[in-house]
């Protein structure tokens, strides 16, 4: 960690521009809207005509990936600061305590539940809590220890298209199970690319990948083999009038 961002006493700035900057950073924004997008694709989809059931569920969906993104960063934040892409990132510079990082997520975590109980239905809430403890809990530790993360973190990755289908019906249709495999399969090749592309990083934060264990070459006809089944998912929304 950075001791130029650490006071003598060992205290963290707290300039309010610069917290605020920080924490906005730690929400991952990109990731964060993205995944609003795709509950909106699953919301629409289904035909949901409601506004305030729109804006619940994507205000619910947003904060509980914000809470998993904040939350992975602060059990990742030794590994984070070891590598080129993430070492500048709020906690592995110092620039933000790890007990206000942790904090921040349990609040929005426990304020995306509360939306969505309270506000959308109690599956969607269900899920969405269930896929964001499992992001934290279960695929952040298993990086550095089985390549096989990838496949489990796919899956909070993927759904909330099916969270959003859920709030719009109030049931796990056979159409929510289709969106989910298409964003779970597309994750492959994405994520696989990108480990290839920052294998060095990746190795020197210790984390499994399939390019790590297996090589470059497995990498690839596993990405083409995940892209390849990808097009008859995406097909069956077809047959099911989606």
């Amino acid at each position: 960690m950075s001791g130029s961002s650490v006071s003598a006493d060992g205290a963290y700035p707290s300039r309010r521009g610069s917290r605020f900057r920080d924490l906005v950073i730690l929400c991952k924004p990109s990731i964060s809207i993205s995944s609003a997008l795709m509950a909106g694709c699953g919301l629409a989809l289904a035909r949901c005509g409601d506004l305030g059931l729109w804006l619940a569920t994507l205000l619910g969906i947003s904060l509980s990936v914000i809470a998993a993104n904040s939350l992975n960063q602060v059990i990742e934040r030794e590994p984070d600061g070891l590598m080129e892409r993430t070492q500048n990132r709020p906690l592995p510079a110092g620039r933000l305590a790890p007990s206000v990082a942790t904090a921040f997520g349990v609040v929005s975590g426990a304020s995306g539940f509360l939306v969505l109980v309270l506000w959308v239905n109690a599956l969607s809430a269900v899920l969405s809590l269930g896929s964001m403890l499992a992001y934290v809990f279960v695929y952040t530790p298993l990086k550095r220890r089985t390549e096989f993360a990838l496949v489990i973190g796919a899956i909070p990755g993927a759904m909330p298209p099916l969270i959003g289908w859920v709030a719009a019906t109030g049931t796990v249709g056979l159409p929510s199970v289709v969106l989910f495999a298409v964003v779970w399969l597309w994750q492959m090749p994405h994520f696989l690319a990108i480990a290839a592309h920052r294998q060095a990083d990746y190795v020197r934060a210790g984390f499994k990948t399939v390019v790590a264990v297996h090589g470059e070459d497995e990498a690839r006809r596993r990405a083409r083999l995940y892209a390849c089944a990808l097009v008859p998912v995406s097909l069956g929304l077809f047959p099911l009038g989606v």
